[in-house]
């Protein structure tokens, strides 16, 4: 068994069998103009978030996971990415196409996100406080006084020790793991109904790292918020996901509970990343690595886009492109799915 068991977190995740979806995202192509060429960064992506729940997307850099939250959160950079078919349903309501006003009140009432790097977040020139108060006031017909409540008590529920204090401190005042939990205070202020964190505990240490994540997931619970995670770290995965969707050169290659995923993987992608966790229980010399790289999306291989990596490639990978098949509650795209042996 890896060193990351799923099956080790405090209590269990609740199944999203018989839960209401909040996000559901349909066939969604993401295209990238360079150079004057367009190709393909997300391919067809589908993916369910349900009240309640925490869905981590998972893959290695450039896979195409932080173009599937900046989709979702309306804010692809424009002139470079687009839309270019698919829906991201939010209870319902296609956000692709929306007017600009609609998707800035959605971002207010509905949906928040945590970004990679707090520091390129957060103005150097304005204060913690004045921060908050900005952005809730913006949104809600209160008062100063008011938003500085609401701003104390969000940093209280982000952990951040002498809250009210803090709110006169500047960015720059403030240590990596302090500014990550201002912007989990910027995320909650405004209690949206869908949370997307992408890789929020990058470049913290790794005690911090587990703070930060216990925080995320005690108040994802205690709102009962749906939240997708982007991550490249499974040991995050395993701490905090109720499902997993493993994401390859911008496809959903295999989705599980995140127990069942860890325990049975069956994508040979998403076997070679358990295979290299480090485990300290085994001596078994070097670290297992995925022969090869992923293939640049200017020119991706014929079929399947894994087989130039995969042991276990036929024929027809190499000529035609799996379906994402449904089992369940688990989905696979492979033609030639083997058991799993940890090796």
């Amino acid at each position: 068994m890896s060193a990351i068991d799923a099956g080790s977190r405090t209590g269990e995740a609740p199944s999203s069998l018989g839960r209401s979806p909040l996000l559901e995202i349909e066939d969604l192509r993401i295209s990238i103009t360079s150079d004057g060429s367009s190709f393909d960064v997300v391919k067809g992506v589908a993916l369910t978030v349900c009240e309640n729940e925490i869905v981590c997307l998972v893959g290695e850099s450039g896979c195409g996971k932080s173009m599937t939250a900046l989709s979702v959160m309306g804010l692809l950079p424009r002139g470079i990415a687009k839309a270019t078919s698919g829906r991201i349903d939010l209870e319902g309501r296609n956000l692709l196409g929306l007017p600009k006003r609609e998707l800035r009140r959605l971002r207010a009432d509905s949906i928040s996100m945590i970004f990679q790097d707090p520091i390129t977040s957060l103005d150097p020139v304005f204060t913690i406080g004045s921060v908050l108060e900005e952005v809730i006031r913006s949104h809600r017909n209160i008062s100063r006084t008011e938003a500085r409540e609401i701003a104390v008590g969000a940093l209280v529920e982000a952990e951040l020790s002498d809250a009210a204090d803090r709110l006169d401190s500047y960015p720059h005042q403030l240590s990596g793991g302090m500014r990550q939990r201002v912007m989990i205070a910027l995320a909650i202020a405004l209690d949206p109904k869908l949370l997307i964190a992408d890789e929020p505990t990058t470049a913290l240490d790794v005690t911090v790292q587990a703070q930060i994540l216990e925080n995320l997931r005690a108040r994802q619970r205690e709102r009962e918020m749906g939240m997708l995670l982007i991550t490249h770290d499974l040991a995050v995965v395993a701490s905090v996901a109720d499902r997993v969707a493993v994401m390859y050169g911008g496809e959903i290659v295999e989705e599980a509970p995140v127990d069942e995923l860890f325990s049975d993987p069956r994508h040979p992608y998403t076997q070679g990343l358990i295979r290299a966790l480090p485990d300290i229980s085994v001596s078994r010399g070097s670290l297992h690595s995925i022969p090869g790289r992923v293939p640049p999306p200017q020119v991706p291989p014929p079929g399947c886009l894994f087989a130039p990596r995969c042991e276990h490639a036929l024929d027809v990978c190499w000529e035609a492109s799996p379906e994402l098949s449904r089992d369940g509650a688990r989905s696979l795209r492979c033609f030639n799915a083997q058991p799993f042996e940890m090796g």
